[in-house]
Order: C-alpha cells, then sequence, then structure tokens
C-alpha cells in the first residue's frame, strides 16, 4: 500500500495557508485536494471520500466543527484534524473529544508537526485496511456500514483493538454486537481464532463444558475428550454473547480464567492456559444484575474493562437508508435476484418504523420484501399487527427524541452556552433548563 492511495481533503479560507498545507502533503506522496469554501467541500467529500479531513476550526461559511459533523454523519470511517491559532492544552482536549483525532496550530511554525499528525492517521489507516484483509473480515460488511452513525462506537474499537483488555458491548437484541465483537478480533492483530458461543443458548449443564472442554468418561456420553471454547481460542478471541446469563457458579469460573488465564477441563486434574482476549456482550443492564446479587462484582468489574454501548436503530434513523441498500443487494443477489433500489414509499416507511428487533429485525423484513419482489424496484413488504402497534407506540416518543436531539446539537453549537443555546432554539432559558433536567442532557 503505498501513500496516493490514502486521500486528504484540506479545507481552510485562507487560501495561503491552504497551498501551504497541500504542498507540504503532496510532497509526501499523499492525494490531497484543498479547498477554501467549506460549504463546497462537503460535495466534493461526497465525490473523493477523504480518509482524512484537515480542517480550519473558524470559517465564516461554516466553522469546522460543523463540517466535521456534516461529513462524519455520511462516512463514519473519516478522520479529522482540526486547525486552530490557540495552542493550549484545553484547546487540544476540547477538540478531540468532540470528534478530531489530533490538532494542528496556525500559523504552522513547524511543517513537521503537520508531517507527523497525519503520518499517524495514515499508519492507522494502512493498519486497519491490511486488517481488512484477514479472514475475519471475509463474511463480514463494509465498516461504513457496520458502523453507520456509530462514529465514537468506532473510535472506540480503534483505540482498544490493538491492546488485550476486555471489551462488553452493551446493546438492545439484533444491534450488531457479534459483528462489532468480530470487528475488533479482526483489527487486533491476534493470530488466534474467534470462537463465539451464546451463553444463553445452551443449557447450564452443558455451557461449562462447551467453555472448557471435558475429558473421555468426565460423564455419562464423554466417549472421546473435547476441546472447550477458551482452549479453542488461545492466542485469539473468545465472544460471550449474552454473558449477562451464566450461573453464579460458572461466573466463579469464569472469572479464574480472566484472573489467570487457567483453567481444566472436566474430568481433569490438569491445568490448562488460554490467553484468549475477552470480548462479553449483553442486552441487560449488568450494575443492575450486581445490585440484585445476580451476577458477580468482582466478574462485573473485570468484564467492564472498556464498556462500548451499541445505539439502537431506531437513533440511526438518517443511516436506515444506506444499511437497507446493503442488505438488499446482499439479499438479492442470495437469490439470484436484479434488484436495482427502493421505492421512495419504502424509504419513508423504513424512517417512520421504531424496529425494535434493530437491523435483526430490518434483515428480516428485507428478506421477506426480495422474496416477494417481482420486478427490479424493492418494494417495503406490510407491516404485521404486531409491527403496526410497535409503529403506534413509537409515535408518541418520537417528537421527544427530536427535540432532546435539536436541544443537545444546539447545546454542541454554542459551546454549551444554555443562553445562546436557547436564543438559537427560539425558547426562553427557563424552559431549556427545565427540557434539560427533564431529559437528562449532561453537555
Amino acid at each position: 500500500m503505498t501513500n496516493n492511495e490514502f486521500r486528504i481533503l484540506v479545507v481552510d479560507d485562507e487560501k495561503s495557508f491552504l497551498l501551504l498545507l497541500t504542498k507540504i502533503l503532496e510532497n509526501e506522496g499523499y492525494a490531497v485536494k484543498g479547498v477554501v469554501d467549506p460549504k463546497a467541500a462537503l460535495k466534493i467529500a461526497d465525490n473523493f471520500m477523504p480518509h482524512l479531513v484537515i480542517t480550519d476550526m473558524r470559517m465564516p461559511e461554516m466553522d469546522g466543527l460543523a463540517l466535521m459533523n456534516s461529513i462524519s454523519g455520511k462516512n463514519s470511517a473519516t478522520e479529522f484534524i482540526m486547525i486552530t491559532a490557540f495552542a493550549t492544552v484545553e484547546g487540544a482536549v476540547d477538540v478531540i473529544k468532540k470528534g478530531a483525532v489530533d490538532y494542528i496550530t496556525k500559523p504552522l511554525k513547524n511543517p513537521e508537526q503537520l508531517r507527523t499528525v497525519v503520518a499517524k492517521v495514515y499508519e492507522r489507516y494502512r493498519s486497519l485496511s491490511g486488517a481488512a484483509e484477514n479472514e475475519s473480515f471475509k463474511d463480514l460488511p463494509p465498516m461504513e456500514i457496520i458502523f453507520a452513525g456509530m462514529n465514537d462506537v468506532l473510535k472506540e474499537i480503534k483505540h482498544v483493538a490493538a491492546t488485550d483488555a476486555s471489551v462488553i458491548l452493551y446493546g438492545e437484541t439484533g444491534t450488531g454486537k457479534s459483528l462489532i465483537a468480530k470487528t475488533i478480533h479482526g483489527l487486533s492483530g491476534r493470530e488466534g481464532s474467534f470462537v463465539d458461543i451464546n451463553c444463553a443458548a445452551i443449557p447450564e449443564n452443558l455451557l461449562e463444558s462447551e467453555l472448557f472442554g471435558y475429558e473421555k468418561g468426565a460423564f455419562t456420553g464423554a466417549v472421546t475428550s473435547k476441546k472447550g471454547r477458551f482452549e479453542m481460542a488461545n492466542e485469539g478471541t473468545i465472544f460471550l454473547d449474552e454473558v449477562s446469563e451464566m450461573s453464579i457458579m460458572l461466573q466463579a469460573k469464569l472469572l479464574k480464567v480472566l484472573q489467570e488465564k487457567t483453567f481444566e477441563r472436566l474430568g481433569s486434574v490438569n491445568t490448562l492456559k488460554s490467553n484468549a482476549r475477552v470480548i462479553a456482550a449483553t442486552n441487560r443492564n449488568l450494575s443492575e444484575l450486581v445490585s440484585e446479587k445476580k451476577f458477580r462484582e468482582d466478574l462485573y468489574y473485570r468484564l467492564n474493562v472498556f464498556p462500548i454501548n451499541i445505539p439502537p436503530l431506531r437513533d440511526r434513523k438518517e443511516h436506515i437508508a444506506s444499511i437497507a441498500s446493503f442488505i438488499i443487494q446482499a439479499v438479492a443477489k442470495r437469490f439470484g435476484k436484479n434488484i436495482r433500489g427502493l421505492t421512495a414509499e419504502s424509504l419513508g416507511r423504513l424512517a417512520v418504523y421504531p424496529w425494535p428487533g434493530n437491523v435483526r429485525e430490518l434483515e428480516n423484513h428485507i428478506e421477506r420484501g426480495v422474496i416477494m419482489t417481482k420486478g427490479q424496484e424493492f418494494s417495503l413488504p406490510e407491516f404485521s399487527s404486531t409491527e403496526m402497534s410497535n409503529l403506534e407506540k413509537t409515535k408518541e416518543t418520537d417528537l421527544r427524541s427530536v427535540e432532546k436531539v435539536a436541544i443537545e446539537k444546539a447545546l454542541i453549537k454554542t459551546d454549551s452556552n444554555r443562553k445562546k443555546a436557547a436564543e438559537l432554539l427560539g425558547i426562553s432559558l427557563r424552559a431549556l433548563q427545565y427540557k434539560i433536567k427533564e431529559y437528562g442532557i449532561n453537555l
């Protein structure tokens, strides 16, 4: 892989500074486009699809944060470096909190500063691209589909993937926790296999033998020895889906593996080692289960080293169309059908339905539609009575969701200045403060 495959979009309304940055980066071999107008940059980004955007924080037509939000909303894999005149620790922390990976100062006192921060992003892109070619990624959708509308989640995964830290994925059923676990394994560079097990799908008396294996004669029916999932995942990753459903007794044995990296097969006194990285997932609140004495507190802290919250599909409505289009093409290919796209009516219905079963429910609904589609244009099938009931339930909460998002965006845009945010929203400061408390907004 060479530098010229790495696309960089530079946006700055000061033309001389823009030319300086683009020249330095072109000399490094990157594919670079420079734009003075941030609104024009949005259109260019749609076609150029930059891996990295370097943008000035303060521009008259559109500031750098607004540009970042617009571009990352369409492509969550794009990285951002901010140009700022304020070289302070507080300023650096602030831009990184808002989604940038780094910043450079204006004026640029040393070109090496630019080369260094861009090289870091490029090296991460190279490692991600290399990982995406391995076996773990061959059965996965593209990352822009897996992480559509989940830019923060993707950034968290990039940070934790190469470490040995335990990860726990929190999210509703059907949000794609298994896909994300496979992605973390693929990006980790681990040499061992990805091994998964659904702790809720296997009876308690069999789950222990599945996890740790057994020796011949360990119990009735054990006619041969068998490796457990931890042994199979050595030097790789074990994914414990629905870990909250594991019994207290078995939780104690899992804790030992996490603490000591050792275990014994059922019916054996020999201690085996496993350097498997543990990723767990649950659709329940583990801290509540701990308080109810249904989940071990010590195991909770072991698993909860790096928690990642997966948002439901209804909170990513602007990305449902792109996710649906990908699924339609994949399912149509499987059934040998030539389907080009969605009807306008179908697009509208995709957006208003709450999808309580998330991506899994969307996949099932689309598969039904593909089977029924006779022409080349996909039409979403009618919702069942149960699904229509879900739709009615969500109408009441839609207005509240829209209002909450509007308040959050206003606070972000005004750097949490409540008076300015209230003016921007056209409501009184008192009304805004009431709404912030009502929705539990912490910005």
